[in-house]
């Protein structure tokens, strides 16, 4: 059973707090979602967790063991980063063989499977991959490498619309075949929020939310009807948001809700994930 322990973790750059006293415990074999705005600290923990910078104070344990200069602890987790680490002049294919060398389960025919469905070509030279298909060349990695931790910081990065919806699709294959830990840190938290299962929400550096993503929607909820009656239902309730269309209305209500007390013509559902997320990183 494989568990990461982040314990107590403050990272400081000079006089600057990044990450300030955070614990918590991914589980196995779970997908979470890592939400912040910019300049929460999101990528510095991710960093933390494969020992590309170091802690101030507390310490990360992967089964027990400290993550530091621990390289057969560190290939149990992929960290697809917005930076490429790659040699620029080395081809997809010979990415996925370099790989192979550190990540011993990696999975070359998977890889090249997935780069038809996305139609990457594995002759191309790193260097002259598009944005998009950098994002896609990397996800690629993430999901071949076949290892207990996946760590993705905004993997859709410059992804068209079809190759996000392709992207999420293949990311829940693979994790049904072959469970693993997953975090995915994104900005685009409606597309992601329906393959989530728990929410980590850091703000300023300090954790303010983890729990499972039914729990925080629990906190509200959605009431769509005509503009009229959704003004006069949500007039005493604390309204997060809305969206208007035409005669319809949408509002996003932070509350439990009273099921009896709805009036006709007004329909209530879940609540949007982001919109709750503003709401939590605005208190």
């Amino acid at each position: 059973m494989s568990q990461m322990e982040i314990r107590s973790i403050t990272k400081k750059f000079g006089d600057m707090t990044a990450l300030d006293n955070i614990s918590l415990k991914l589980e196995e074999n779970k997908i979470y979602g890592l939400l912040g705005r910019n300049g929460a600290g999101k990528t510095t923990l991710l960093n933390l967790i494969t020992n590309r910078i170091f802690p101030t104070d507390g310490e990360i344990l992967v089964d027990g063991e400290n993550v530091i200069e621990n390289e057969r602890v560190l290939s149990k987790i992929y960290f697809m980063t917005e930076n490429n680490y790659y040699p620029e002049n080395m081809t997809v294919k010979q990415a996925f063989k370099w790989s192979s060398e550190f990540y011993p389960d990696f999975d070359s025919e998977y890889a090249a499977d997935l780069c038809e469905k996305f139609s990457l070509n594995i002759k191309q030279k790193i260097k002259s991959l598009s944005t998009g298909y950098t994002s896609i060349f990397k996800m690629i990695l993430a999901l071949a490498c076949n290892v207990p931790f996946v760590l993705l910081d905004e993997p859709v990065l410059g992804l068209d619309a079809n190759h996000r919806d392709l992207f999420y699709k293949e990311l829940l294959i693979n994790y049904s075949e072959k469970p693993k830990t997953i975090v995915i840190s994104t900005h685009l938290i409606e597309e992601a929020a329906d393959i989530i299962e728990d929410v980590i929400i850091i703000k300023s550096g300090k954790l303010i939310v983890k729990e499972p993503v039914e729990n925080v929607l629990s906190q509200g909820y959605a009431i769509t009807g005509s503009v009229s009656a959704v003004d006069s239902f949500t007039n005493d309730k604390n309204v997060l948001g809305a969206d208007t269309i035409g005669g319809l209305k949408c509002a996003y209500v932070l509350g439990s809700l009273i099921k009896a007390g709805i009036p006709d013509g007004l329909e209530v559902t879940k609540p949007d994930l982001q919109k709750l997320f503003i709401h939590l990183t605005n208190r």
